[in-house]
């Protein structure tokens, strides 16, 4: 039932073995012993339309994350902890193997790629290892170049999708892969966009690219070419709804020391914010990206362009590197953080009351849900996971100013609970008593962005229950109450919040944190809170912290809030931050034993409840009220 559930809805015209077949053809046609398929599309989207699922329509796996290689004779697909029960599910091991990422004897790509090298030692020409550039970050791009210098490997740049070429008839505007083959390619870039008001967005565009520009210029820094579509969105208080559940749009901007440039199809661009555009940019096509970067390099003196590594794509620096070989004394490629990512992750006062707005109708929405669970369950009402996953759209649609959901709503019952990103809710999956729900949720409002998570128990919880989830929710707390000095970066809260589990050994494979946008991607850098993360949280910042447990299975546990980073009180002359709670829901009380729990956090606790009821009080009906009352009564 649940290996069904969990197929990929793509299309299906083609098996996984002639699509592989086919594109096996088109890599000999380009002498390639092996082809990259990421997850990302051109600008680098883990949640991309449908069209630019490369990875999950050749493969059928539909995790968010997770890299596929095609060999000459098989495939291997590369996933994290957080995927190792979905890839099982969705993918045929007979054609394509599941790489664990993290278990003993599963190698990395990288490992995977130099084995077949060595295996093929015997040939004497170079390992070739092909991919498409504008589906490769520069910092991927970098890393394989140092790791494959000494190795008989070279990296292969393509400049046709290999995959689009095998699945598409027609290409998009301004496609960098002109293709004719089977299926007709589905316009990606005419949804119109709409514009945000300072109101909303607290800075104009001219107001945010001069201060860009400010930081260019301490930088030394002539042009800014831009990729990524959130950074694009928020410079220009745009939004459209390309991406599924994220409000972007399909474009590339270029700013320069005196002008900017917005590139997408100006077809669903109306008059007005034309109009608006260009009291601050110059609107031309999509397709005219790499013509008018190539124009904003090629000048007569010295012109330093600014590539953040982990943001821009392959294709763009082989663009401008491709320039730099014709005219190498007039530029200069600096590597470095794009300054907008920074600016975008700390929040000005109204994005910040905005993200509590969003977050606050999105409490009450889960909140509604999980008292309508509840008497349901009373009732003797037999519940599926689908009924559930309704049942929150339709309390989030009933909240002013509602635009979409922000991801799938993951709502895994029983042995599903376990399975990370479960976001396919099943109709025949029933709540039965003794198991877990999961539900991981949210919303985009007009100005904010949510996401929160509870798990519940269904009918009576076991000790083992309430001993896990315990555990996870005391990781939760102490995460949440921590103060930290200024310059902490997420890194070292990762630890905070796992401590309690390995003393259990126990413990989760996704990060603690993400960071969160303000009406934009529900992860947002370069802020959060986990093991790889070297950067400082600051006031404005917004996060998850989300530790969990999951048991194949049996089930799993996260807990979820959304908080904003915020100075606190200091009693020394040094500067400390803390978090103020976004998300008001509570904790399911069944779940939790108030003797594990130390004074200081038994306090939070009962704190955070007695919030939850004063915030959601006013806006409740009375008989919520007093469902909510109960629900947040006082432990200890």
């Amino acid at each position: 039932m649940v290996t069904a559930n969990l197929k990929t809805n793509l299309n299906s015209q083609q098996s996984t073995s002639s699509k592989l077949e086919n594109l096996r053809n088109l890599m000999l046609n380009h002498d390639l012993d092996c082809y990259f398929i990421p997850a990302v599309d051109e600008h680098l989207n883990l949640y991309g339309s449908e069209a630019k699922q490369r990875r999950a329509w050749i493969s059928g796996f539909t995790g968010s994350a997770g890299d596929l290689l095609v060999g000459k004779n098989f495939a291997w697909l590369f996933v994290d902890s957080r995927y190792y029960e979905q890839a099982e599910l969705q993918v045929d091991s007979a054609l394509i193997q599941i790489s664990k990422l993290g278990l003993e004897e599963n190698l990395t790509l990288i490992e995977t790629v130099e084995k077949l090298t060595a295996e093929s030692a015997s040939t004497p020409k170079k390992f070739r290892l092909g991919f498409d550039p504008f589906t490769l970050s520069v910092e991927q791009f970098k890393s394989w170049g140092k790791k494959f210098a000494d190795a008989k490997i070279e990296l292969i740049p393509v400049s046709e999708n290999l995959v689009d070429k095998v699945r598409w008839r027609s290409p998009r505007r301004g496609s960098h892969n002109p293709t004719k083959t089977s299926e007709t390619l589905p316009a990606i870039d005419e949804s119109p966009l709409f514009s945000l008001p300072v109101s909303l967005t607290g800075e104009s565009a001219t107001e945010k690219l001069a201060r860009v520009r400010e930081a260019m210029e301490k930088a030394n820094i002539d042009v800014l070419p831009i990729t990524n579509l959130n950074q694009i969105a928020w410079l220009f208080n745009l939004r459209g709804s390309d991406i599924p559940n994220i409000p972007i749009f399909i474009s590339y901007a270029i700013v320069t020391t005196d002008a900017a440039f917005l590139l997408t199809n100006s077809e669903r661009v109306s008059p007005e914010i034309q109009q608006d555009l260009q009291k601050c940019a110059t609107l031309l096509p999509y397709e005219n990206y790499p013509q008018t970067l190539l124009d904003c390099i090629s000048q007569p003196k010295l012109t330093r362009v600014l590539l953040d590594a982990k943001y821009t794509t392959a294709g763009t620096h082989q663009l401008i590197v491709n320039r730099q070989v014709e005219d190498e004394e007039n530029i200069k490629i600096v590597f470095g953080a794009n300054p907008i990512e920074g600016m975008k992750a700390r929040k000005n006062s109204i994005e910040i009351e905005q993200m509590k707005s969003a977050n606050f109708k999105a409490s009450k929405a889960k909140t509604l849900t999980l008292k309508w669970l509840t008497e349901q369950l009373e009732n003797g009402k037999t519940l599926t996971e689908f009924d559930v996953k309704e049942t929150i759209e339709q309390f989030y649609q009933q909240e002013t100013d509602f635009q979409s959901l922000s991801f799938r709503t993951i709502a895994g019952a029983g042995v599903n609970s376990s399975i990370v990103h479960y976001g396919t809710p099943s109709p025949e999956v029933t709540l039965k008593p003794g198991e877990f729900l999961l539900l991981d949720s949210g919303s985009q409002y007009l100005g904010g962005t949510t996401d929160d998570t509870r798990t519940v128990i269904i009918g009576e919880p076991t000790a083992l229950h309430i001993e896990h989830y315990t555990t996870v929710l005391i990781a939760h707390i102490s995460c949440a109450m921590q103060q930290f000095p200024k310059a902490t970066m997420g890194v070292q809260l990762d630890a905070i919040a796992r401590s309690i589990l390995w003393q259990e050994q126990l413990d989760y494979g996704h990060g603690t944190g993400h960071g969160v946008g303000a009406f934009l991607a529900v992860h947002e850098g370069p802020n959060g809170i986990s093991k790889s993360v070297q950067y400082a949280l600051e006031p404005g910042m917004v996060t998850s912290i989300e530790p969990g447990y999951y048991q194949p299975g049996w089930g799993g546990i996260r807990i979820e809030n959304l908080y904003v980073v915020i100075e606190m009180p200091s009693k020394y002359d040094t500067v400390w931050y803390g978090f103020e709670p976004l998300t008001y829901i509570p904790f399911d009380r069944k779940l939790i034993n108030a003797d594990r729990l130390s004074k200081t956090q038994l306090a939070w606790l009962n704190n955070y409840h007695g919030a939850v009821v004063d915030k959601l009080e006013p806006v409740l009906d009375a008989a919520t009220i007093e469902w909510l009352k109960t629900a947040c009564a006082a432990l200890g």
